[in-house]
């Protein structure tokens, strides 16, 4: 698998996010409000962009969003890549907990990362969401 993860910009996340998550609504609706304020990752294969997360910093605690692979390239193992070397980054980090909003029916995918299910759950735009965590052990 010959791939490269690196930051971009949050508006380069705006495309990726539009087609695998929401594509029936308008693309604002992908846009965070504090997107600018956030850091995002991407994971390109030959200088195309496949995958991509954005992470929101809350003091020691660190929430993940909008994490998604194009469709034609899911189930290759291109979005684990970028989660582990996401979580790798923050285990480096004076993070203690990482968290996110995951769709029902992915919380098995995150299970495989040490994630743990919360008993908080809410359903958005007719989707059913868990929240999801994990404890970071620092190094």
């Amino acid at each position: 698998m010959n791939f490269n993860i690196k930051e971009i910009a949050h508006y380069e996340t705006w495309d990726i996010r539009h087609q695998v998550m929401w594509p029936d609504k308008n693309i604002d609706y992908i846009k965070l409000k504090n997107d600018e304020h956030g850091l995002h990752y991407g994971l390109f294969i030959n200088h195309n962009l496949v995958s991509v997360v954005s992470l929101f910093f809350q003091g020691k605690r660190v929430q993940f969003r909008k994490f998604a692979t194009v469709n034609k390239q899911q189930g290759k193992g291109y979005g684990t890549e970028l989660l582990k070397a996401m979580f790798n980054k923050l285990s480096i980090l004076n993070i203690e907990n990482i968290w996110c909003n995951a769709r029902k029916d992915k919380v098995s995918f995150y299970t495989n990362f040490g994630m743990e299910e919360t008993n908080i759950q809410f359903t958005k735009g007719g989707i059913d969401y868990i929240v999801m965590e994990k404890k970071i052990v620092i190094r």
